[in-house]
Order: structure tokens, then C-alpha cells, then sequence
């Protein structure tokens, strides 16, 4: 092994990537480099201008043209840690000729953990009852709770997650119906039942879960007028992206008691600044954007961004089903028949 100092460098746009990741990236010859947590602009272009990176791990923050430019001629590959591709600008990558990958699937597990677990516990009222513990309050008689089983889940997007929830759920004795339009037709994997239309599974769901990324067409896909659809009481789970939802009109509807709780784990802006209403509201259980931050979660992401580095720059497709977005450093693009995820 070569000295650090000569090794070409990737680039992690956060203060840390799992060990594994790390050792996996420096067996096959690169230096692994870190910025500080949710990196702006300045810190970004001032990282690239030390470390010429030959790929962005991309964590936090956001990969845009001009970051693009200033890592050239060396960035080849810019590889997702998650899912979620939001974060890096996808026209310009493929504009430059970039290769852009993600680690989907690697964190399902973990995220469809998180949605239950706040589904769960707001269906029990658990964070206004322990409140109340905490303030001396004893609800054994004054307090009703719901039954979990025999509500309806809606699902809004029915992949990785999607798909891991309902199954979850419906082991609870819950009704799970879905909604995602890019699925075949036909029979769903797993114990949803299709429906066609989101108006139509807004005003069946006592609960809503949604599981879909943040594109042109789902930016605000759940406003006022679909808040307003959901039974009166309902419940939101957002651990997607943010800028889905509209905070206003949710916060709106939970100030008004059209809906009882929502719980979000996901924001329009991250962090979330510290006099946002999310951070107090007592029907809002906020958590910082960390559904995925299990050992395995955490794990499963960054080796498979890793993976996904060394395998574009050896020339290779990764060997993470779905991983190529863009496949524009690969020799000769996307081998025929395989299409991008995106």
C-alpha cells in the first residue's frame, strides 16, 4: 500500500463514514477524506481545491454545477450514501459526463423500522402521555388510546420501504393500501392492495406513510387540498424527503385538528432551523432526519456507495441492483438492456 499522501482521494460530504466503507475504500487504493457535517458551498469547493478528489461519497450538504467544475478533471463518480439523489444536481452531472450512483435498498430496513416505530407510538398517544407523566398527570381513566388493529395504512409509494412497512403493519392486524403509479400492473408484493388514484387512498387512510422521492412531480404532492381528504384525526408519517410535504399546510392541519399527529423525520430544510415550529409542536413527533442511522443502516449505505466508487472507477458496473443513476463515466454507458434507475 502506498503512502495516503499519493492514494487519489474520495471525498465525504459529512464528518464521518462507516469503518467498513472506509476500509474497503482504502483496500482497493484510495484516501479517504471528510468534511465537517452538512458542508456549504465554500467548504465543499475549499475540500475539492485541497484534496482533487477522483469521487464525492455524498452525505450532506449539496453537489451542484459549480462543485462539479471545481472538482474537474479528476471527480468521475458521485456516489449517493442512501437512496435519495436529491441532494446532487442530476442534469449537470450528466452534462459533465459524470457517473452517479446510489446505495438503494441498503437502508430500507431501518427506515421502514422508524416509519412503524412512529406510527406506533403516536396511534398510543405516547408522547403526550409521557408528557403528562412527566407533569404529574395520571390518565389511567381520562385517557383512550386506539387499537391498532383493523385501521387502514395508506402507503404513498410502495418500493424497498414502502413494501417492508406494509408488511410490518399488516402483522399488527392493520389494512394496508398503496399508491404508486411507476409500479406494472398487477398483483403488489406483499399484503397491500393497489389503488389507483391518491385522492382515493387519502379518504380510505387512518394512517398515511409515505415512501417516495423528492422529484419535480412529488415536490408538494401532499398539500392542503390532500390533507384535507384524510379522515378527521388521521395521522401522518413522513420519513421521505423533505420537500414532499407542505409544512405549512400540515402544520396548519394539525393546528386545527383535522389531523392528530405526524410524525417526521425529514425536512424542507436540514438542519431545521432552531425557532421552527416542528421542534415544539405538541402534536408533531420530529426526529433529525436519522431513520437510517442503525448499524446496519449506516453500514449498508456507505459500503454500498464504496463499493459503487471502486467498482465506476475499475470500469465495472456496481454490484448494487439499481445503483447507476447516471452512467456517464462507465465505458460505453449502461451495458444494453439495463436502463438507469432514475
Amino acid at each position: 500500500m502506498t503512502d495516503s499522501a499519493a492514494r487519489p482521494n474520495v471525498l465525504v460530504s459529512a464528518a464521518w463514514l462507516a469503518q467498513e466503507a472506509v476500509t474497503m475504500l482504502e483496500e482497493a487504493g484510495y484516501a479517504v477524506r471528510c468534511t465537517s457535517g452538512y458542508p456549504g458551498e465554500a467548504e465543499l469547493l475549499a475540500a475539492i481545491r485541497e484534496h482533487r478528489p477522483v469521487a464525492i461519497l455524498h452525505r450532506q450538504g449539496r453537489i451542484d454545477g459549480t462543485v462539479m467544475d471545481a472538482a474537474a478533471p479528476e471527480l468521475r463518480v458521485l456516489a449517493r450514501h442512501g437512496a435519495g439523489i436529491d441532494g446532487i444536481d442530476i442534469p449537470a452531472a450528466r452534462a459533465r459526463g459524470l457517473t452517479v450512483t446510489r446505495a438503494a435498498g441498503a437502508n430500507s430496513r431501518s427506515v421502514a423500522e422508524h416509519a412503524m416505530a412512529l406510527m406506533l407510538a403516536m396511534l398510543k398517544d405516547l408522547p403526550s402521555v409521557t408528557a403528562g407523566m412527566r407533569d404529574g398527570l395520571w390518565e389511567k381513566t381520562s385517557r383512550m388510546t386506539r387499537d391498532i388493529d383493523g385501521m387502514t395504512l395508506g402507503i404513498v409509494g410502495y418500493g424497498a420501504i414502502g413494501t417492508k412497512v406494509a408488511r410490518m403493519a399488516a402483522a399488527f392486524g392493520m389494512r394496508v393500501l398503496a399508491y404508486d403509479p411507476l409500479l406494472p400492473a398487477g398483483p403488489l408484493p406483499g399484503p397491500a392492495e393497489r389503488v389507483e388514484a391518491l385522492p382515493e387512498l387519502l379518504r380510505q387512510s387512518e394512517v398515511v406513510s409515505l415512501h417516495l422521492p423528492l422529484e419535480p412531480e412529488t415536490r408538494n404532492l401532499i398539500g392542503a387540498a390532500e390533507l384535507a381528504l384524510l379522515p378527521r384525526g388521521a395521522i401522518l408519517v413522513h420519513t421521505a424527503r423533505g420537500g414532499i410535504v407542505d409544512q405549512d399546510a400540515l402544520l396548519a392541519a394539525l393546528d386545527s385538528g383535522a389531523l392528530s399527529w405526524a410524525g417526521v423525520d425529514v425536512f424542507a430544510m436540514e438542519p431545521l432551523e432552531e425557532g421552527s415550529p416542528f421542534r415544539t409542536h405538541p402534536r408533531v413527533m420530529a426526529t433529525p432526519h436519522l431513520a437510517a442511522n442503525t448499524p446496519r443502516g449506516a453500514t449498508g449505505m456507505a459500503c454500498g456507495a464504496a463499493e459503487s466508487i471502486i467498482a465506476v472507477l475499475a470500469g465495472r458496473l456496481p454490484a448494487l441492483e439499481g445503483a447507476v443513476v447516471v452512467p456517464g463515466g462507465l465505458p460505453g454507458g449502461l451495458p444494453a438492456g439495463l436502463v438507469p434507475a432514475v
